[in-house]
């Protein structure tokens, strides 16, 4: 006897409360780019419910570490330090099997890229990119080099505060989420314009990781503990819970 497919349900609608408005004018690139009529709300798509699906087998032993992923001559130069958190959708399920990239500046705080030309200096031994799936448990897990702070020509004076690039590929395509994580402590989150743009607290202390001393590796890394949420399903509820919730 064949076991019925699984359906795959609608998400929840984004709640925008948590996002910052497109249009930020102290926020100097979103006045290009962002769109000039309100956005309208569709019926999800099956395209956007189902997929992508990912496989350990198609990520290198090297990938979730940033520290060796690049070196050639060398070790990269900076602080050592362990990302590490877990992956829930906003019904509290582990997302599991979802693919993490992530990518950032080096100690210096410059960018591998051709476009970046801060006076800082390049690490020859750092690329600084990578990616991991989430365990059943949706948890996750990298090493990598504190990343810098560096300017920017939005206004006069102002400093992009250390951070690192994240984007999550649930198991379905509008789950995708792409964010930031900033480092607890650091003085110029308060002061970015980017972060600023953001009208809710809780949102905001949601983006900055916090040092977690107790996976920190002695005389080696910190460690800094950062969890993330990615969109919801409308599961049908079962004996007044969600389905697979324990």
């Amino acid at each position: 006897m064949k076991e019925r497919p699984m359906t795959s349900s609608e998400l929840y609608q984004r709640n925008h409360d948590r996002h910052p408005p497109t249009y930020t004018p102290e926020y100097k690139s979103s006045v290009l780019r962002s769109p000039r009529n309100a956005p309208i709300s569709l019926q999800n798509s099956l395209s956007e419910i189902t997929g992508p699906v990912f496989s350990s087998s198609e990520l290198g032993p090297l990938d979730n570490d940033l520290i060796m992923n690049y070196a050639k001559q060398g070790m990269p130069i900076g602080e050592r330090i362990i990302v590490h958190g877990y992956v829930r959708d906003e019904n509290g399920l582990p997302m599991r099997n979802t693919l993490v990239e992530v990518w950032q500046a080096n100690a210096g705080g410059r960018y591998r890229h051709k476009k970046d030309q801060y006076l800082a200096p390049i690490d020859p031994n750092f690329g600084g990119c990578g990616r991991t799936l989430t365990d059943d448990n949706g948890y996750y897990v990298f090493r990598t080099i504190k990343p810098g702070p560096y300017p920017w020509r939005n206004r006069i004076n102002d400093w992009r505060p250390a951070h690192i690039h994240f984007s999550l590929s649930g198991t379905a395509f509008a789950q995708r989420l792409i964010t930031q994580m900033y480092f607890e402590g650091d003085p110029l989150i308060a002061q970015c314009p980017i972060v600023q743009s953001i009208n809710n607290d809780d949102a905001v202390r949601s983006l900055i990781s916090v040092l977690d001393k107790t996976a920190a590796i002695q005389l080696d890394s910190l460690a800094y503990r950062f969890d993330l949420v990615l969109r919801g399903r409308r599961a049908t509820l079962f004996e007044n819970r969600l389905q697979g919730k324990a």
